[in-house]
């Protein structure tokens, strides 16, 4: 394509949803009307280029006003940060929820992923497919487009689906369980580029079969149902005094900041300014507290390398892209206690010395989005954010950027090259975060349920919270319990619990046999149906030659067609490679390819299985992060646990 439209100009409405990210243009230099002034000197470049980080709220801008970003539109966000087109062109390109190409201004998420295939989402894609045509093909004046999407994070509730519909504001409509009729009872738009015209969405169908719990808010929903009760539908133990991590939620108005500070809200900022800096880092060192993401790197360690760079501005960086399939208990964090991820962060802040925190949502969680964009305002109001917090002389405030669909992007690194304005790559390490992170500088990163950890840490104080877990698991954990379950939902237990409690405290399993248990997500992997009592904590996992990774506990039973689902997690890893390294951009496609064939009877058994091993350990030893070393992990468990294909009698060497 040619990326130089020097004489295509956006239309109105693509400019005005540019300019109101990055304000009116000064010169005809970036985007303004030329004026005689323009032919003789150029100014301003650089700092148009300092905020380069400004450009995927842009690209949000447009593609939420307008439904899909056209090559002018393009143009003028080029022009207005002063970046080549094609360099902008590749960040546009990278994301799954930008369209760079005409297409309905209602689009439909259908999730097909682990949780949700268990949970029948063929028979929903199959429903849309005869009613809206196949996935991602529609007329750009239909009235709607649908495609299959990875996990969205409402696993509890599966199979769900998000409808987006462009316009100023964008409408968002959460449909779980969902089906066909409730996504496509709406009326067609016009399809225009600027999003004129277009009609509103009509309410779900009322035609007698099962109403899904539709959910819809702000800024502009889409007309349905009344919402029903949301974080706290997804916490069966809500209201449990025993609670620590979940307490609030479900409790409390998440939209209200006197009601958080009435249950406790804000006592803990208040201790750590008594502890100053140095103490609250002591605190969280000796609880023992390590990440909750799947890394399980000390939170104290990490704090302490960054605060004691000698480089400034340092930076605090919360990880709420929540994309592993299976995983959701962040977003009941952040939609059910929202507050408490802002006072963690601004804790966190106090410890390292940083006046800025980035808090890098998915694109997925708009509901999630409103309540932090709330919870920001409302502790700007109040002092709780911005200049002098509570009279202390400390400084801090936090910006939201919003994900786009990249799984890569829950990478430590490839977030800051996202929240850069690049595409979300991962980075090669060293240099380590704490020592050059986002813009280069010193940077703590944590993600939302460790940063949640640290309240009750500096409240009770790091030994009392070490007292709770086992020796080398400290504290409670949040599990994401679904699939073949009684009472799906968020559940919080201290380390050490077994698997068999857990899966007791959620009702058990459902009448079918159960089959087997995915622990730790598309990343992690299955353990049998006679191995329950594996204790959940990092050592007890380790052991057993499982993970616990971000908490994922998927319960299959035995009408799950287990080879499927090994071709979907392949799928997806497939599709979420960013494609940087050979070993993973490879190395994804033959394990996909290899398990189609076994899933199918179409090849060699026996060499397709040495082939799997022997791509797997190369992706395990040879990729660049994470995404490509663990691609293979559920494959392998599932092989070698639950003998999904039968037993192997040879290699590929002997094959050969």
């Amino acid at each position: 394509m040619d990326l130089h439209f020097l004489d295509a100009p956006p239309t109105d409405t693509e400019r005005a949803a540019v300019d109101a990210v990055l304000g009116p243009p000064e010169s005809g230099w970036d985007g303004g009307e030329r004026q005689a002034s323009d032919l003789r000197f150029a100014h301003g470049g650089h700092a148009a280029r300092g905020r380069r980080d400004l450009l995927l709220p842009a690209l949000h801008a447009v593609n939420d006003r307008v439904g899909w970003i056209s090559r002018e539109a393009l143009d003028y966000i080029c022009r207005r940060l002063t970046l080549p087109p094609a360099e902008a062109y590749g960040v546009a390109s990278f994301y799954a929820m930008f369209a760079m190409e005409r297409r309905p201004r209602r689009v439909v998420h259908v999730c097909t992923d682990i949780a949700c295939a268990a949970a029948g989402s063929d028979r929903l894609c199959a429903a849309m497919t005869e009613r809206a045509g196949a996935a991602g093909s529609a007329d750009p004046d239909a009235g709607l487009v649908w495609h299959e999407s990875p996990c969205l994070g409402l696993c509890e509730r599966a199979p769900a689906a998000l409808t987006i519909e462009a316009g100023d504001p964008p409408a968002y409509s959460v449909a779980a369980p969902a089906e066909a009729a409730d996504l496509l009872d709406a009326p067609a738009d016009t399809g225009t580029r600027d999003g004129d015209g277009a009609a509103p969405a009509a309410p779900a169908s009322a035609n007698g079969h099962r109403r899904p719990r539709t959910t819809t808010f702000s800024p502009a929903p889409l007309p349905g149902p009344a919402p029903e009760p949301d974080a706290g539908t997804a916490v069966p133990q809500s209201g449990d005094p025993g609670l620590i991590l979940l307490r609030r939620v479900g409790v409390v108005d998440p939209e209200s900041l006197d009601d958080y500070r009435s249950h406790g809200g804000y006592a803990a900022l208040r201790e750590a300014l008594r502890l100053g800096p140095s103490g609250v880092i002591r605190e969280v060192s000796d609880s023992g507290l390590v990440g909750r993401g799947g890394a399980a790197f000390p939170t104290g360690r990490k704090w302490e390398a960054t605060a004691r760079r000698p480089e400034t501005p340092r930076y605090i960086v919360c990880n709420a892209d929540e994309s592993e399939p299976g995983t959701f208990k962040d977003r009941v964090l952040m939609e059910g206690d929202p507050f408490s991820v802002i006072e963690a962060m601004t804790i966190a802040g106090y410890a390292n010395g940083a006046a800025t925190g980035y808090l890098y949502i998915r694109g997925e969680y708009p509901r999630a989005l409103s309540r932090l964009e709330n919870a920001i305002a409302r502790a700007r109001d109040r002092g709780l954010l911005g200049t002098d917090i509570l009279g202390s002389g400390f400084d801090f405030d936090i910006e939201i950027r919003r994900g786009a669909g990249a799984y890569i992007c829950g990478e430590e690194t490839a977030i800051f090259n996202s929240i850069e304005g690049r595409r979300g790559e991962p980075r090669s390490k060293p240099p380590f975060p704490v020592e050059r992170g986002l813009f280069g500088r010193p940077t703590a990163i944590n993600n939302v349920e460790t940063l949640v950890n640290v309240l009750p840490i500096v409240l009770m104080g790091g030994p009392a919270y070490a007292g709770i877990g086992t020796g080398r698991s400290t504290g409670p954990k949040l599990f994401c319990v679904s699939g073949s379950v009684r009472r799906p939902g968020v559940y919080e237990v201290p380390f050490g619990a077994t698997l068999r409690e857990l899966l007791t405290l959620a009702g058990g399993a459902g009448p079918a046999p159960l089959r087997a248990v995915l622990l730790g997500g598309a990343a992690g992997g299955f353990v049998r149906a006679d191995e329950l009592d594996i204790p959940l904590t990092f050592e007890g996992a380790r052991e057993a030659g499982a993970t616990l990774g971000s908490g994922v506990v998927l319960v299959l039973d035995d009408t799950v067609d287990l080879a499927a689902i090994l071709v979907r997690i392949a799928a997806f890893f497939r599709d979420e490679s960013c494609g940087q390294c050979v070993p993973c951009r490879v190395g994804t496609v033959r394990q996909e390819e290899a398990l189609q064939r076994l899933s199918l009877g179409t090849g060699p058994r026996r060499t397709d299985l040495a082939l799997l091993r022997e791509v797997g350990a190369a992706m395990r030893d040879a990729s660049i992060c994470g995404l490509g070393q663990t691609a293979w992990n559920a494959v392998e468990s599932a092989i070698d646990r639950l003998g999904v294909f039968g037993p192997e009698e040879t290699t590929l060497k002997e094959v050969r």
